[in-house]
């Protein structure tokens, strides 16, 4: 690949910016890898993933609905019943996700490693 064809416009770079800001995120990445699994109430998603508010998993399902990746559907009892459910653009992006996320399981240790030698340099040159 040319260096010329790797550039992108401002404009294009903040789409994608935008695209990937979302799906980066970590409550984004623990919520779509706890509804890879199937349909959940919100109830269910907020047991399933340790440590997140109901503020935070709130906010984290809306971005995800206003993206596309995620449906909610409101079924009216009482109390009323909120499912979320992957949509297939969510599904789609599990691809990149689970590879990434195995690629990280996989290279912990070497990052880790590299933490601590450059923290270990940086203490050194005080």
């Amino acid at each position: 690949m040319k260096p010329q064809d790797r550039y992108l416009p401002p404009e294009v770079c903040r789409e994608v910016g935008s695209v990937l800001e979302c799906i980066g995120d970590k409550w984004t990445i623990l919520v779509m890898r706890t509804l890879d699994g199937g349909s959940l109430r919100f109830s269910e998603l907020r047991r399933s993933i340790s440590g997140v508010s109901q503020k935070m998993l709130t906010a984290t399902l809306r971005a995800l609905e206003r993206d596309g990746f995620v449906t909610r559907t409101v079924t009216p009892t009482v109390p009323a019943r909120v499912d979320y459910t992957m949509t297939d653009l969510g599904r789609e992006v599990m691809v990149p996700l689970n590879a990434l996320a195995t690629w990280a399981l996989r290279n912990q240790h070497r990052v880790s490693a590299a933490r601590r030698s450059y923290d270990a340099k940086s203490a050194r040159g005080k």
